[in-house]
């Protein structure tokens, strides 16, 4: 009896064993809710039948309403699959919130994302995370930008990252020479206008987060975007070859490209991949 008692127990011992080794190797994509430091997101996993991974952590860019996040999550999960050239990467894509939300406040949640993939994926996922890189694109490119600034990874991507200056872009719509965003409105009616508190609006701006890149950076611009981002891309880019506390920054610029230049051009697309996998 004791003996089938032990046989019993390590034949339950070993379906378990393999039971969890199958679910971590097998691939799937799921939506899961994750905390760190009590900050909730939502994140999209992409997961390959592998059980160690290099991750690529990616950040779509401006919606409008929350409702849309998720459906924003799978569309940059799916937009930065679609140019890797890898199918070894897990891919996890960040829900972080904007409705209502101060641009820049969502940092936190960017960060709590960040930080569970670093400290507590590979454990609550069952795998072995190895290298982390960071992609995001016009918003995303914001986030990633100033998350490397607070964190290290293995590197980051932005393309046609921005907002680049609030104080330029919110006093264009305050005198009607564009039409108005909730970004401006919102930061409007908690600052007033740019030009009665315009270090409030440009501490949230790209421009003011130039230095202190803690691991390398990839910037891919489209030189056919928007004339208020090709307006400010000068400047933006001055500051970022000028900083003297920053890991190595590399500028990828496409003729006649546009605001989605990172998904649309073969060189992009060649140098995004060259940057992940010398690295």
């Amino acid at each position: 009896m004791r003996l089938f008692f032990l046989l019993s127990v390590v034949f339950s011992l070993s379906c378990t064993t393999k039971n969890t080794t199958e679910q971590s190797i097998a691939a799937y994509r799921v939506t899961q809710n994750i905390t760190y430091n009590n900050i909730n997101v939502n994140l999209v996993i992409d997961k390959p039948a592998l059980n160690e991974v290099d991750v690529l952590l990616v950040f779509h860019g401006t919606i409008l309403y929350d409702f849309n996040l998720n459906t924003a999550a799978n569309t940059a999960l799916d937009k930065f699959k679609s140019i890797l050239d890898r199918d070894d990467m897990m891919i996890v894509s960040v829900a972080y919130p904007q409705e209502n939300i101060l641009l820049g406040d969502s940092i936190i949640q960017c960060e709590a994302a960040l930080l569970w993939l670093k400290n507590n994926a590979s454990q609550e996922l069952g795998i072995t995370v190895n290298k982390i890189f960071l992609a995001g694109h016009s918003q995303g490119g914001y986030m990633v930008t100033r998350l490397n600034t607070m964190h290290q990874t293995n590197g980051v991507i932005a393309n046609a990252p921005g907002p680049l200056n609030l104080v330029y872009r919110c006093q264009l719509e305050e005198n009607s020479q564009i039409q108005p965003s909730a970004v401006c409105t919102n930061l409007k009616d908690e600052y007033g206008i740019t030009s009665t508190n315009p270090n409030a609006y440009f501490q949230r701006s790209l421009l003011n987060f130039t230095n202190g890149f803690k691991s390398d950076i990839l910037f891919v611009q489209g030189l056919n975007d928007s004339p208020i981002q090709m307006y400010l891309w000068p400047t933006f880019k001055q500051d970022v070859i000028s900083c003297s506390s920053c890991q190595n920054r590399q500028f990828v610029e496409i003729s006649g490209g546009e605001h989605v230049s990172l998904f649309e051009s073969l060189t992009a697309k060649t140098e995004f991949n060259n940057f992940i996998n010398n690295h």
